[in-house]
């Protein structure tokens, strides 16, 4: 028997189906979502990890299905259904414009109660986030998971990560998860999407009031981030580097700063943070979502 997972991100896994030319003839697909990318760093960084999701029974999922083998993730808590596939359709790329394809799609067919018994004895750490926390039945069944594993005392992370089917109706899940997570991250453009707002500091501080124990960090791209525990914070910039791709440098600090907080118990907030923002940045440096290794983090610290 195969040891459970330390580390579990539930949520989504897509197919970005990403326009290459002005005509809008040519497209290029690309796996993907937040909960995923973020599941995918941290087996990166040697952590015994599974996506718990699920995706379709065709050529979008089995492209899912390699690349989560590929990336160490166990299969175990990867669910499949004969639905369609969950579609991020990018068909602006300069400044970013998409819309997402998925009615009755596979996704919203997982079922925590199908994944393998005895997993829950072992896990430390649940992320959650991303779209799958605004797709309803979806949405409902991972609240309902997060407020389970809060109550056994697992930690939890969460990332909003704004998308633009996150409007009112997302309000009461933002402030749910908000309470339930020990760990939440945002950037800028997550505050100013879900607030409705320009107020960005008045967003933030209107989001650490419902929960003034959570650690929050707060991404904010070739600037940085800083972390936020009680009425204390520190700041980062980001390494110089080469920038390549930023996608899913967020998901990369994310499970960065997770990895730290589990494995660097003596590590200060500070050097959290640092080991955070050295893994965004790491994950710039290849093309689409590209996990960092340890070592690859470390020679940017």
């Amino acid at each position: 028997m195969t040891a459970f997972p330390l580390f579990i991100a539930a949520g989504e896994a897509l197919t970005d189906m990403v326009v290459q030319d002005g005509a809008q003839q040519h497209w290029y697909s690309l796996t993907g979502g937040s909960t995923w990318n973020v599941a995918r760093t941290m087996a990166a960084l040697d952590v015994p990890t599974a996506f718990a999701g699920a995706i379709s029974k065709d050529v979008f999922g089995d492209a899912l299905w390699r690349a989560s083998e590929a990336a160490r993730l166990d299969l175990r808590f990867l669910q499949r259904y004969a639905k369609s596939p969950l579609l991020a359709i990018v068909h602006r790329t300069d400044p970013p414009a998409y819309f997402f394809i998925g009615d009755d799609a596979a996704d919203l067919h997982f079922d925590a109660a199908q994944l393998p018994q005895g997993w829950r004895g072992h896990c430390k750490w649940v992320h959650f986030g991303g779209i799958s926390l605004a797709r309803e039945p979806l949405a409902g069944k991972l609240l309902a998971l997060a407020e389970q594993l809060k109550h056994e005392g697992v930690r939890i992370s969460y990332d909003p990560n704004y998308r633009v089917l996150m409007d009112e109706r997302y309000d009461t899940t933002l402030r749910r998860m908000t309470a339930l997570a020990d760990v939440i991250k945002v950037s800028e453009e997550d505050l100013a999407g879900l607030f409705r707002t320009d107020d960005i500091a008045g967003a933030f501080d209107t989001l650490r009031s419902w929960n003034p124990a959570a650690t929050y960090l707060y991404t904010k791209g070739a600037d940085g981030a800083s972390l936020h525990i009680g009425d204390q914070s520190w700041s980062q910039p980001a390494p110089r580097i080469e920038v390549v791709d930023t996608v899913g440098a967020g998901d990369a600090s994310i499970a960065a700063l997770a990895w730290s907080m589990m494995h660097r118990i003596d590590a200060t907030p500070l050097q959290h943070l640092q080991f955070s923002v050295a893994a965004g940045a790491a994950a710039c440096l290849g093309p689409g979502a590209s996990p960092p290794s340890i070592q690859a983090v470390e020679s940017l610290l």
